[in-house]
C-alpha cells in the first residue's frame, strides 16, 4: 500500500513519533537505571543510584553495570542480580556504595561458575576506591533496657538497622566477590567490604571473597545472620569484626595478609569483638555472643598486627577449630588476648585454637579474662580447607 505524505500526514507522524519521545523518557526518569547505550546492538552500560522503590533486576546480557552513586534499596523493593554479573563502582566517591535498607531485600545468588563481582571502574583499582556493600536488617541489636533495638547506620546516621525480627530476611548472597572497598569518609567513619547490620537468620550469606579493602572486610553490627565460607584477602584493618550483639554462628571464615602487604591502620585484628558498639554501653542488654566453627587466619605481610583474636568489651564467644600462622618477620603483639579498658570478655567465653610456632609466632603470648577458657596448642595443621575457596581461582 502506498501512503502519500502530504503535509496533513506529516504533521500526524511528527506529533506521534514526539508522543513516543515523551513517553520513553517518562520511562526512563522513573526507573533506576539510566541506559547509555548508543547503539540498539551494542553493548549497553547502565549508570546505578538513587533510591530503588520497586523491583530491579540486572539480567547478565552483556550489559555494564555502574554504579556511580549511592544505591538505596527501599523498604519493600528487591534488587535482584544475575549470576556472572559484574558491578563497577565510580572510583574516588566516599558516596559511592549500595544499602539495602531495612525492609528491602538483595537477591545475589551466583554460582561457583558464575559469581556476582563488586568492584572498582579505575583502569588501575586500589583498596577505598569505593564503599562497599551494606545490608540493614529488623533483627535485634544491643541496646539499654529501657529504649529500643533501633541504631544508627555508621556512613548516614538518617538510615536506621534493627528491630526484633530475629529471623528477618534481607535476601541472599552467595557467591560473591567485593573488592576494593573501604572508601573514608573522615578519620572515625569508614566504609567495609561488607556491612551486616541488625541483620536476620533468614537472610543467606555464603562463599563470599572479600580482597584489598581500606578497612574492615566484614563487619557484624548485631543482628542473627548465620554465615559460611568466607575469604578475606589483605584487608587494611580487621578481617572479621563483630559488634553491637551479634549473635549468629559464622561456619568457615579464612582470612590472609599476604607477603608484601604492609598497610594498617592503628589496630588491625584477625578477629575484634566487642558486645557492645565501641564498648560505650557496657550495661547494654543483648551484647555479642556469636559462635565460629572453623577459623584460618594467615598473616604473611611483614609487620605487627594488634592481635590475632580479640575478644572485649562484654563480648561473648564461642570459637573452635581456629589455625593461626605467621610468615618471615609477621608478628601479632598478642595472640589471643580477651582484656580491655573498657570491660573484658566473659567468663563464658571458651576459644580452642591451634598455633603454627614456625617464624616465631608465640602461642603462651595472651590475655586471658576473668573466667574465660584459653585451649591453644602448637601444630601445622588444621582450620578451614582451602578447596572450599575454589571457586575464586585465589592461589593459596
Amino acid at each position: 500500500m502506498f501512503v502519500l505524505l502530504n503535509n496533513t500526514n506529516l504533521k500526524k507522524m511528527k506529533k506521534i513519533l514526539l508522543t513516543a519521545l515523551a513517553s520513553s523518557v517518562l520511562l526512563l526518569n522513573s526507573c533506576s537505571t539510566d541506559d547509555d547505550s548508543n547503539s540498539s546492538n551494542g553493548p549497553s552500560t547502565e549508570n546505578l543510584s538513587g533510591n530503588l522503590t520497586t523491583n530491579l533486576r540486572l539480567e547478565n546480557n552483556g550489559t555494564e553495570y555502574v554504579l556511580n552513586g549511592t544505591l538505596l534499596v527501599k523498604d519493600g523493593a528487591t534488587l535482584t542480580i544475575d549470576a556472572g554479573v559484574t558491578i563497577k563502582a565510580l572510583a574516588g566517591g566516599t558516596d559511592v556504595y549500595i544499602l539495602v535498607e531495612k525492609g528491602g531485600r538483595i537477591i545475589a545468588d551466583g554460582t561457583a561458575s558464575n559469581p556476582i563481582r563488586f568492584t572498582s571502574n579505575a583502569s588501575n583499582p586500589a583498596p577505598g576506591d569505593w564503599g562497599g556493600l551494606i545490608i540493614n536488617g529488623k533483627a535485634p541489636v544491643s541496646r539499654q533496657a529501657s529504649s529500643t533495638s533501633n541504631a544508627a547506620t555508621e556512613v548516614n546516621n538518617n538510615i536506621f538497622f534493627g528491630g526484633d525480627v530475629s529471623n528477618d530476611n534481607s535476601g541472599i548472597l552467595d557467591y560473591v566477590i567485593l573488592e576494593y572497598t573501604g572508601a573514608r569518609i573522615d578519620d572515625e567513619t569508614e566504609h567495609n567490604g561488607l556491612t551486616l547490620n541488625g541483620v536476620g537468620s533468614g537472610t543467606t550469606i555464603s562463599n563470599i571473597f572479600i580482597k584489598n579493602g581500606d578497612d574492615d572486610a566484614i563487619e557484624f553490627f548485631g543482628g542473627t545472620v548465620n554465615t559460611s565460607n568466607i575469604l578475606v584477602v589483605n584487608p587494611k584493618d580487621d578481617m572479621f569484626d563483630f559488634s553491637q550483639g551479634y549473635t549468629g554462628t559464622c561456619s568457615n571464615l579464612y582470612g590472609i595478609r599476604e607477603a608484601g602487604y604492609t598497610a594498617v591502620t592503628s589496630d588491625p585484628r584477625g578477629i575484634e569483638a566487642d558486645g557492645n558498639l565501641d564498648g560505650n554501653s557496657p550495661t547494654d542488654i543483648n551484647q555479642s555472643n556469636f559462635t565460629i566453627n572453623g577459623i584460618s587466619i594467615i598473616h604473611k605481610g611483614g609487620m605487627e598486627l594488634t592481635d590475632a583474636i580479640k575478644v572485649r568489651r562484654g563480648a561473648t564467644a564461642t570459637i573452635t577449630g581456629a589455625y593461626i600462622e605467621v610468615g618471615t618477620a609477621s608478628v601479632f603483639a598478642d595472640f589471643i588476648d580477651l582484656n580491655d579498658s573498657r570491660g573484658n570478655a566473659t567468663a563464658a567465653t571458651n576459644i580452642t585454637a591451634i598455633g603454627n610456632s614456625a617464624n616465631g609466632l608465640d602461642i603462651n603470648d595472651n590475655v586471658n579474662g576473668p573466667g574465660a577458657t584459653l585451649t591453644v596448642s602448637n601444630g601445622t595443621t588444621g582450620g578451614v580447607a582451602t578447596s572450599l575457596f575454589s571457586w575464586t581461582g585465589y592461589a593459596f
